[in-house]
């Protein structure tokens, strides 16, 4: 895991239901490199999603959401990296960066792709990603990589 600088500035995030700037990632920015103070890196293997999302569970207990909460942010990360190590290029590595400010726990899951790709918002997985969360959208602008990004707040349910 990688711990910020004391000097790092930590990115806000927005208010819930708010799809810009989340994780201090502006929409131009290459998803190769995202400012997050917890970032998980693993091989694009659908074998090692359980340890994203365990992660992710981890960090909700901590910021104290409730099991449900928890719960919902665990599956969304898991349904996120399901849905991204598919497109994911020849041993590229499925990142995830996390940040957790204010009760809500900000996700930017993404995998190196070797030709711009995009993911349907109209399939049964990308529904379960909007319901449990309270922000979820695609990282596409990027020719080299793609992303989604997550937001799930605490106080919602």
């Amino acid at each position: 895991m990688q711990m910020p600088d004391p000097q790092q500035r930590v990115p806000e995030v927005p208010a819930a239901g708010v799809a810009t700037e989340v994780d201090g990632l502006p929409s131009t920015t290459s998803l190769a490199e995202v400012p997050s103070p917890v970032e998980v890196r693993v091989h694009a293997d659908p074998a090692l999603i359980p340890s994203v999302r365990a992660v992710a569970a981890d960090l909700a207990a901590r910021a104290d959401f409730d099991l449900d909460a928890v719960s919902d942010l665990r599956m969304a990360v898991d349904e996120a990296c399901s849905a991204l190590v598919p497109l994911a290029s020849v041993g590229g590595q499925l990142r995830c960066g996390f940040t957790v400010i204010d009760g809500r726990v900000a996700v930017v899951a993404r995998v190196p792709v070797d030709r711009p790709t995009s993911l349907r918002q109209d399939t049964f997985g990308w529904r379960v990603l909007d319901t449990l969360t309270d922000v979820a959208e695609v990282l596409d602008g990027d020719p080299a990589w793609i992303g989604i990004r997550l937001l799930k707040d605490r106080t919602t349910t």
